[in-house]
């Protein structure tokens, strides 16, 4: 199958049973035609491979949650977010779900986020963290991911509980504005800033960088 020589509605009607040699690039060619219309397809072409992923990543999968992401919006979030509860995508592959889940910061169920959260994977626990900031359930989790032996984790966590205003996370959001700032840790220390965040705040917008601007 040529991707690029499909119409819309023959590429979108190829996806669900696409073959391995064909899926990435149909799944690739649906998001760059920002095709919202494919969702539906790529869910279903993501669910032919449930309990298949247990021990290694299922490319089908992959191609899918990929897509998805570069699609965006609502119905791609909205299909992650019944992907993962569900289980469709499990084992190596619920890393690339997670991660898709995180960059269009999906609303999972509060038992989901908590289950991530405690994932042995800190991949895993760290993008849950990006999941995580409207679930008030998560709140004592987060605090104790601030502890978390991986910085990964514990950045994430602090910045989840910043934008929930919780000033668990101020210390740790003021150390990695000292240390390693980003556009992430910014947006999040705000809510809960004092004087201290502001003086740091203000540093680096003045030092010209390419975090000026956030």
């Amino acid at each position: 199958v040529v991707a690029s020589e499909l119409d819309d509605a023959a590429l979108i009607a190829t996806i669900p049973r696409a073959s391995l040699a064909d899926c990435r690039a149909l799944a690739a060619e649906a998001a760059q035609r920002h095709l919202v219309s494919a969702v539906p397809a790529l869910d279903a072409l993501c669910r032919r491979f449930k309990g298949f992923g247990l021990t290694h990543r299922v490319p089908e999968q992959i191609a899918t949650i990929e897509a998805l992401a570069m699609l965006g919006g609502q119905e791609a979030a909205q299909a992650i977010a019944r992907l993962i509860p569900e289980r469709v995508v499990d084992g190596p592959g619920l890393a690339d779900a997670v991660s898709a889940a995180a960059k269009l910061r999906v609303r999972l169920p509060p038992d989901t986020v908590l289950t991530l959260l405690r994932d042995a994977e800190p991949g895993i626990r760290a993008d849950a963290c990006r999941c995580a900031d409207w679930c008030r359930e998560a709140i004592p989790v987060l605090v104790n991911l601030l502890d978390d032996l991986h910085g990964t984790v514990a950045a994430a966590a602090a910045c989840a509980l910043g934008r929930m205003g919780k000033r668990e996370g101020r210390l740790k959001l003021t150390q990695l504005l000292r240390e390693t700032p980003t556009p992430e840790v910014i947006e999040s220390v705000s809510p809960i800033a004092d004087e201290e965040c502001i003086v740091l705040l203000g540093r680096l917008a003045r030092t010209g960088s390419g975090l000026a601007m956030a």
